[in-house]
């Protein structure tokens, strides 16, 4: 079942019948099925973030549509959106956005008290989280106090807390050492293969991307091309690497 179609999706910063005008999405289509695990890839300056962000409800495409879960959301009212977005939707970005003033649970739990949940019921989800991640014994703990890895999988078990069908992940890996990185990459295949959600991921991270199931690659603002996986992890990594290497690049954006 496909739970993400986005068709012809176009964004242009300024107006378009200015010279100062980008075109940073020049009509992309693709679609994303339950429960897949995807990556975007391509060089800097692709338009990887700026499509997350319009598929994730961020940000308005120009012109196209992003239809999830069979609703158009680009078309969508703004309260609507905002709704739909707390409740369908995870995001886990580079940086964590950990509220430091906030222990460990208390951010995890923080999008189940804007829904207005039970505390009986945001203690079970908490603790099926952190245990699913690993952090049940940092519960109490603030963000300060706590490793990058860590802090991610805090970060994971957030966008979670509220069961949405989808998460989008911008280099979530980003600020990562290699051994964090791993656990992370591996909490997200916990969520596909166990949980059945979507995860769709912006990445530069050919490590990263390997733990996915299908790797969208796309340049100038277009898809310029697509692979799934098959074979091992370590065969996937080179076909990636070797798609990158044909869609050009400098070494440091691959």
């Amino acid at each position: 079942m496909v739970i993400i179609d986005a068709k012809h999706i176009v964004k242009i910063y300024g107006e378009s019948n200015e010279d100062g005008s980008t075109t940073a999405l020049g009509g992309i289509s693709f679609s994303v099925k339950k429960g897949e695990f995807v990556a975007i890839m391509g060089p800097s300056g692709s338009g990887k973030t700026t499509l997350l962000n319009i598929l994730s409800g961020i940000d308005s495409p120009t012109s196209g549509e992003v239809i999830i879960e069979g609703k158009d959301i680009s078309n969508m009212r703004v309260d609507d959106l905002a709704l739909f977005r707390r409740q369908q939707l995870g995001y886990v970005f580079q940086e964590f956005n950990l509220l430091d003033s906030l222990t460990v649970k208390e951010n995890i739990i923080l999008p189940m008290i804007l829904e207005k949940k039970s505390a009986a019921e945001m203690d079970r989800k908490v603790q099926s989280l952190t245990e699913l991640f690993g952090i049940e014994d940092i519960q109490n703990k603030y963000p300060y106090n706590i490793s990058g890895g860590q802090g991610q999988r805090t970060a994971v078990s957030r966008a979670l807390v509220n069961d949405p069908q989808i998460i989008f992940a911008d280099e979530p890996t980003g600020n990562l050492d290699s051994k964090s990185s791993e656990t992370i990459m591996e909490c997200f295949e916990k969520i596909v293969g166990e949980l059945n959600t979507t995860v769709l991921l912006v990445t530069h991270d050919v490590f990263a991307a390997s733990y996915c199931q299908k790797v969208i690659f796309i340049k100038d603002g277009l898809v310029h091309s697509e692979i799934v996986k098959k074979g091992t992890r370590k065969e996937f990594f080179n076909s990636i690497l070797d798609n990158l290497a044909v869609l050009g690049g400098r070494t440091y954006d691959i």
